[in-house]
């Protein structure tokens, strides 16, 4: 046990939990001001719906001892058995290690709610959250971190790039097209209700994410620092790229813009966070923000309504973040990683590759099944009526804004 990466993993694990009503402050920003507190709810209950289910099974079928390299068995049931002895990590205990993961199952449901925005009942919600933490998430984890066949394969995810962001944003194109679109979706215009407030979120977030990438090093190390410089790197790079390819091909470059690209950048490096170097996280970076923006641009051309563009950003993103990771990943700045194609090892490009994809149509299906069950169940969409007035009101008997 080291009493330093104790203290780090401690704060990092802190920094990931703001990281969630960072997100709730963001999104809560982009919605219409009648749907404010509806989608701050959906984002900070899930700080008290999965840490429940992380308590009774979660953390024991993602990280318990692996059964046929598809999920983990029931040894941790109730966090039984995870104390303070060393767990995976050997330098601070199994009960922090299940902490910190804890943080990264919380915000991941919590990032899918960006599809729905504006639409979903909030009893749907809380049901379709339960079940697909349990048969999309968990898996999920167990295959990439948990002893599983995807990291048996030598696929590097070093922060959660599949295990997070690919799979919110799979997961989102899902549920987009399970609840179709807003009413008022290209019949009038949209807009974000409160550009400053998603900046504070986006700052948050950034400020967050310093703790979910290095602190995925589990130690106050050498990797960890690393991952630091990488992630500031690419958010920043990503931010501008973002706004630049606004400037180009809308003629001003916006707020919005510039923190959607932070937000992006900071997606795209987060699976190869503590395995690239450096230089690499500034052509991440300047990458996904145009890649991003392209992407979102596309989203009316195709047709679906992902309300606060978590395919675009997260998806996409997630997935130019783990198959980039097998261009530049290198085992002179992380030998516990892989040489990528840029070094000699094309072969890690092909297993990134069959890990991404694989988990983008696991997700995509499995939650569209699951959304078809909670309709089934609990219905999925308020009522016409409640919509038009906003959920704030319909779903919560309350006001995000009492203004004479």
């Amino acid at each position: 046990m080291n009493v330093g990466d104790v203290a780090f993993m401690m704060v990092a694990t802190a920094l990931v939990m703001l990281m969630t009503p960072g997100l709730a402050l963001f999104y809560g920003g982009l919605v219409r001001s009648k749907n404010v507190l509806s989608i701050i709810m959906q984002c900070f209950i899930a700080l008290g719906l999965i840490s429940l289910i992380w308590f009774i099974y979660g953390y024991s079928l993602a990280f318990g001892p692996d059964k046929g390299k598809i999920i983990g068995d029931l040894s941790y049931l109730f966090l039984k058995g995870v104390g303070f002895e060393p767990g995976p990590a050997d330098s601070i205990p199994h009960l922090l290690f299940c902490a910190f993961q804890l943080m990264f199952a919380i915000i991941t449901p919590a990032l899918i709610t960006g599809a729905f925005a504006e639409r979903m009942k909030f009893s749907a919600y809380l049901l379709f959250t339960a079940l697909w933490l349990t048969f999309v998430y968990l898996p999920l984890c167990h295959w990439v971190w948990g002893g599983g066949w995807i990291g048996e394969l030598g696929a590097l995810d070093f922060a959660g790039g599949t295990v997070i962001h690919i799979a919110s944003g799979a997961s989102a194109l899902a549920a987009a097209l399970a609840l179709g679109p807003r009413l008022s979706w290209r019949r009038e215009p949209i807009h974000p209700h409160n550009l400053p407030l998603t900046v504070l979120g986006a700052g948050l977030l950034w400020f967050g994410w310093f703790g979910f990438n290095a602190g995925s090093a589990l130690a106050a190390d050498n990797i960890a620092v690393l991952a630091f410089m990488n992630t500031h790197l690419a958010a920043g790079l990503a931010a501008l790229s973002w706004a630049f390819a606004e400037w180009v091909f809308q003629g001003k470059p916006t707020t919005l813009g510039a923190v959607s690209g932070a937000v992006a950048g900071l997606v795209a490096i987060t699976p190869a966070a503590g395995f690239v170097p450096v230089w690499s996280s500034i052509i991440i970076g300047i990458g996904a923000g145009i890649i991003c923006y392209l992407a979102v641009l596309l989203k009316p051309k195709i047709g679906y309504d992902d309300a606060l563009d978590v395919v675009g950003v997260h998806g996409v993103g997630g997935l130019f973040g783990a198959l980039i990771t097998g261009v530049f990943a290198s085992t002179a700045v992380n030998p516990g990683g892989a040489n990528g194609l840029l070094f000699g090892n094309a072969k890690q490009l092909w297993i990134q590759a069959i890990g991404a994809f694989t988990a983008v149509i696991y997700c995509f299906v499995l939650s569209f099944i699951l959304l078809k069950i909670v309709k089934l169940l609990v219905g999925l969409r308020v009522e016409r009526e409640a919509e038009i007035q906003g959920l704030d009101l319909s779903e919560h008997g309350e006001s995000g804004y009492y203004l004479s």
